[in-house]
């Protein structure tokens, strides 16, 4: 049986290099850094390097601070409750902005400072899973802290203009956040050039290894600290650092920006392969319009194939994928995404996502486009929501 892995916006494997760069950090270099002898001395010159690597990756400033924390939900928890330290219980502002289809690590947050008097606007989105621009601009006002908008969605893949959403902020003098999980390593990233305030990323989603990330920090501004102790980052963030998974990430980092071409060609091709024979399907439909989604991400609804039933058949067939994020994918509720685009309660338990990276093959793809088709015949014989079959139907998949 064949294994194809097509759930690379959950997590992704550690690159062979980033694999090896990191190898001499748990028994021959394993100084801690802030230690003042040979041991943690000879630590510096691997940190910097790679410091320099998420620096140039981002396209971050010598003013600013990019910080190393445990993961992305961590830097977004630090952005949301540091602001809400800094300028919400000084009385200063009452209000944060975000959208309907944020990330766990997003939207509970707010959802927990809404529970502490924090006022959150959370905007709608489209069927494409975008949102308006004109609907920031007219729900900042003059007691809004921070404007908080992914860069693309972990599920449809929808890529926000970040660029223009940050400047909307900037005008009435908000800061701006950006979840840039989904983004980093995908497509061009450029943290000065999109002008935003904050920007939180995660090694394991381009490459690098699991529980190790990172929070750009716009000219070094004031944040409070989510985590106090000792003097680590400067005393941004408390914590002896994870060395091998710093250098890891660094290098992971680097080498995900050298394939941001072959991202946007042989993995679009390949995603665009599956994509196509998904929709030859009667009754499938895919979420967002192709050229405004990272290349790599598919979200389908198969109406009358439940989401759950085909991860089951597709994991027989050692095929890994989705209904969702795996942050939420424990519950058997139906897609928040595909109900906030405005899906009917019937098709948004019907999500299926895919998620390619660059160690996908078209032999791969092949393969699952022939038991996608098998599980939906399958599926659909036994579903009592889809009560007919197109003539020859079957015979066609």
């Amino acid at each position: 049986m064949k294994k194809v892995y097509l759930d690379n916006n959950a997590t992704t494997m550690v690159d062979p290099e980033a694999y090896e760069a990191m190898q001499p950090f748990f028994c021959e270099k394993y100084g801690n850094p802030n230690s003042l002898h040979d041991y943690g001395s000879q630590i510096s010159p691997y940190l910097r390097k790679a410091m320099d690597q998420l620096y140039d990756g981002l396209g971050a400033g010598d003013m600013d601070d990019i910080v190393i924390t445990s993961c992305a939900t961590e830097s977004n928890n630090w952005v949301l409750k540091g602001i809400y330290f800094d300028k919400i219980v000084t009385g200063e502002k009452n209000h944060i902005i975000t959208t309907s289809v944020e990330h766990p690590a997003v939207g509970h947050t707010c959802s927990f400072l809404e529970r502490l008097g924090v006022k959150v606007t959370r905007l709608d989105v489209n069927s494409d899973g975008l949102i308006n621009p004109d609907d920031l601009k007219n729900a900042i006002d003059d007691k809004t802290a921070l404007v908080s908008i992914m860069w693309a969605n972990n599920e449809t893949g929808a890529i926000f203009p970040i660029k223009e959403l940050a400047g909307i902020a900037h005008e009435r003098g908000v800061l701006f956040h950006t979840d840039a999980v989904q983004a980093v390593g995908k497509i061009k990233v450029n943290v000065i050039d999109a002008g935003v305030d904050f920007l939180s990323f995660s090694a394991h989603k381009f490459h690098g290894p699991k529980g190790v990330g990172g929070l750009y920090i716009k000219n070094s501004q004031k944040l409070t600290p989510l985590l106090h102790g000792g003097e680590h980052m400067g005393g941004r963030r408390s914590g002896t650092l994870n060395v091998p998974y710093i250098v890891a990430m660094g290098k992971a980092l680097d080498i995900a920006n050298k394939f941001l071409t072959f991202e946007d060609s042989h993995v679009r091709r390949l995603r665009d392969k599956l994509e196509d024979a998904l929709l030859e399907i009667p009754d499938v439909t895919v979420v967002g319009k192709r050229e405004h989604r990272t290349p790599n991400t598919i979200l389908a609804s198969i109406k009358g194939v439940e989401g759950e039933a085909m991860l089951w058949d597709l994991n027989k067939a050692g095929i890994a994928a989705s209904t969702g994020s795996a942050c939420a994918s424990e519950t058997l509720e139906s897609n928040p995404i595909m109900e906030a685009i405005g899906a009917s309660d019937d098709l948004a338990h019907t999500a299926l996502r895919l998620s390619l990276s660059r160690f996908n093959t078209e032999e791969e793809i092949d393969y699952a486009i022939e038991e996608i088709k098998k599980a939906v015949v399958r599926l659909r014989s036994i579903s009592s929501s889809f009560a007919y079959a197109p003539k020859g139907y079957k015979s066609g998949l």
